[in-house]
């Protein structure tokens, strides 16, 4: 299946009990789900199974085949649909772990279109912790950056970035300086490109100042 000897070792580290298991019954089943029902190309194969081991020792039948049909459901079809990178999702409960991530972002006042739209843009928040994530960045999103909820709509990749090595040093160098970003601009580039555009824009407000 085109996995590699190095990720052979890793999975059967991770998963002993692979070693033991029926290869007719227990793991041919996840390759041709994986092939026919997920439609993943056979060279992206060895991808989606680095990236999640986990997916061969979940049961098609009981796991699999009802989350794929859940996040069908969501709208992961036509452009969004699963790849080699979202295969993760697939090993994801959907009463414990899907929907709880749905009804959180629901909660911040997003409909359910809302909600649907924002983890199709970012399918990594259906990964996020609601209480090590979500909620702190919300927090502090909300109450020291004084942000607008609508901004999260816009900008959900916001929850995929570290709050206390990237979001809170930022926030707080704007602050000082007196100046705001867009949270797009304000995450999205390198640090170098971050403390450029800083430089610009001090420059600027000091060049605004001088007219009056």
């Amino acid at each position: 299946m085109g996995i590699e000897q190095s990720d052979i070792k890793r999975i059967f580290g991770m998963y002993p009990h692979l070693l033991t298991c029926d290869i007719h019954t227990d793991i041919y089943p996840v390759f041709d789900f994986l092939l026919n029902d997920v439609e993943v190309p056979y060279r992206d194969i060895r991808k989606c199974i680095s990236r999640c081991p986990r997916l061969l020792v979940c049961d098609v039948e009981d796991q699999l085949i009802p989350t794929l049909f859940f996040l069908r459901r969501l709208g992961f079809v036509g452009a969004h649909k699963i790849t080699c990178q979202t295969t993760l999702l697939l090993v994801s409960s959907v009463e414990g772990t899907l929907l709880p991530k749905i009804d959180y972002i629901r909660s911040l006042g997003f409909s359910y279109k809302d909600a649907t739209k924002m983890v199709l843009r970012s399918p990594g928040l259906l990964t996020f912790s609601i209480s090590n994530n979500f909620r702190p960045k919300v927090e502090y999103f909300l109450n020291e950056m004084k942000g607008d909820v609508r901004e999260l709509k816009r900008f959900p990749q916001y929850f995929s970035f570290s709050l206390e090595g990237k979001i809170k040093p930022r926030h707080c160098l704007l602050v000082k300086h007196g100046l705001s970003l867009f949270l797009s601009e304000m995450l999205k580039v390198s640090d170098g490109e971050f403390s450029a555009r800083l430089v610009e824009m001090r420059l600027q407000s000091v060049d605004e100042k001088s007219v009056f």
